[in-house]
């Protein structure tokens, strides 16, 4: 047998094993670089605000920010399935933490718990967060290639844009909630800024691990993959 005709029976044999792994040799669907791109950025950013907003209804000290928290919280944890749901169909892997600023964030913002400069940090960090969110689902409207993630992205867009009405400006406006009056009436208040606090993490906030452990696993199994591979090309007689 020649050298290029072992090299493609090799390659035959690893591309069987690939499957016997159940990873896939390439592609599994057209999911363009953009696309993947904005599945992850709205996964970690859904994650970065539930835990904010997990924090928040416990050591806010006005009743307007606990609302507008409770609101993002009900919205991001609805958003955040939808993603995964339409990554685990799509086959993107996510990431499995905030990115390092976020939770880098979410701890300056968590040391300032119980205080008004807790609210006004809240607030802006909100703020920011969501004008980020628009551009990137801006950017994906435009820019993107997969039409059931572009599609996502218009969904997501009025329920981003609703949050970020709620602390524009860092002024909090519970009554853009819709979760109606009760006894913490629609007047938007304003947060100002004071000192800060001691740090109080809250029992129910995720503690995000950086390691992407699934991740890890399938360079493992692709690895053994392809020493099955050459064992089976080394024992080959011919």
């Amino acid at each position: 047998m020649t050298t290029l005709m072992r090299m493609h029976r090799w390659a035959g044999t690893a591309l069987t094993c690939f499957a016997l792994t159940g990873i896939p040799a390439g592609p599994a669907v057209a999911v363009d670089h953009v696309d993947n791109a904005f599945l992850r950025a709205s996964h970690q950013s859904n994650l970065a605000e539930i835990a904010l907003s997990q924090d928040a209804k416990k050591n806010a000290t006005t009743s307007c920010v606990k609302e507008v928290a409770a609101k993002l919280e009900a919205d991001h944890r609805k958003l955040d399935a939808d993603t995964k749901a339409l990554s685990d169909k799509l086959g993107v892997d996510l990431p499995v933490a905030p990115t390092a600023e976020q939770q880098q964030t979410l701890a300056d913002v968590m040391a300032k718990a119980k205080t008004p400069a807790y609210d006004a940090a809240w607030l802006k960090t909100q703020e920011a967060a969501h004008e980020k969110s628009l551009a990137r689902i801006d950017g994906q409207i435009a820019e993107g290639r997969n039409a059931e993630i572009t599609a996502a992205a218009k969904a997501a867009r009025p329920v981003v844009a609703g949050h970020l009405e709620m602390v524009r400006g860092g002024t909090c406006h519970a009554g853009s909630t819709g979760i109606g009056t009760g006894t913490t009436g629609t007047t938007p208040k304003r947060i100002h800024t004071g000192n800060g606090g001691q740090a109080e993490l809250a029992a129910d906030v995720p503690v995000f691990v950086t390691v992407p452990a699934v991740a890890l696993g399938g360079v493992l199994v692709a690895a053994g993959a392809f020493w099955a591979a050459g064992r089976i090309r080394r024992n080959d007689p011919r």
